[in-house]
This record gives C-alpha cells, structure tokens and sequence, in this order.
C-alpha cells in the first residue's frame, strides 16, 4: 500500500515556472514507477510525464516536452515535476501516481494516486 501527497501549484502569469512535489511512502515506494497527469475542465485526464523506479528512464508527452522536468529523489521519497514557460492551455488539476509497470503513462496501470492541485496559468 502507498501513499500519495501532493504540493505546490497555484497560480501563475503565462511564461512563469512552478513545480509540483509528490511524496510516496509505503514499504516498497521504490519500485513504483511514478507519473504526473493532468485533467482539464471538460477533458480527460492525460498523462504527461513518468519516471521510472529502475534506471530513472523519463517520459514526457509532446505537449510539455522541452519545458516540464521530472525528477526524483529517492533519499527524499519524492518525486517533482518543475515546470516552465508554462502557457494558459497548462491549466489543470494535476496528479501524481504510482504504477508497478515501468514506464506506464496509461492511467489504467496506475493503482496508488495523489489529491491533485491545481494549476491555473493566467494572467
């Protein structure tokens, strides 16, 4: 069994920087691939980002590559995603949560998740 607590976001002008933390606990929280997903008013969630538990292997969907960053730090059990440039079409609800399956972004493999919190990018 895991656990998944979330902070950061709020709110930020377009082109502004925020980052999102995720604390993982539980007996086995390494071996958890952990992921960021985000749900929009109206639209499903999507995945955007992942980190694998193995080698630190990162996925990042095309709408934010080149400008979110995953990283974990395994001595923290943490797991951020900072992100920048951030335009109006990042607003969410963002959530973190763990998979045992390397490298899984589908929210269907996903079994342990975080409250969520929101990003709203505006200015």
């Amino acid at each position: 069994q895991l656990q998944l607590v979330q902070s950061g976001g709020g709110l930020v002008q377009p082109g502004g920087s925020l980052r999102l933390s995720c604390v993982v606990s539980g007996d086995t929280a390494d071996y958890y691939t952990i992921g960021w997903f985000r749900q929009a008013p109206g639209k499903e969630r999507e995945g955007i980002s992942c980190i694998n538990s193995h080698d630190g292997s990162t996925y990042y969907a095309d709408a934010v590559k080149g400008r979110f960053t995953i990283s974990r730090d395994n001595a923290k059990s943490t797991v951020y995603l900072q992100m920048n440039s951030l335009k109006p079409e990042d607003t969410a609800n963002y959530y973190c949560g763990a998979t045992i399956i390397d490298g899984a972004i589908d929210e269907t493999h996903y079994d342990y998740w975080g409250q969520g919190t929101q990003v709203t990018v505006s200015s």
